[in-house]
């Protein structure tokens, strides 16, 4: 039963690791975007 237990335990602990990873990979390219955007066009 404890091997049963240790599987459920490592999908359960995967999907807020992979939102996590998800979410940082989306919000680094959001900030590069923003930070290369603002170079090219400058708020007069």
């Amino acid at each position: 039963m404890s091997v049963l237990a240790g599987v459920i335990w490592h999908y359960w602990l995967a999907v807020p690791l992979v939102g996590g990873g998800i979410a940082l990979c989306v919000s680094t390219v959001v900030g590069y975007l923003q930070k290369v955007s603002s170079t090219r066009y400058p708020k007069r």
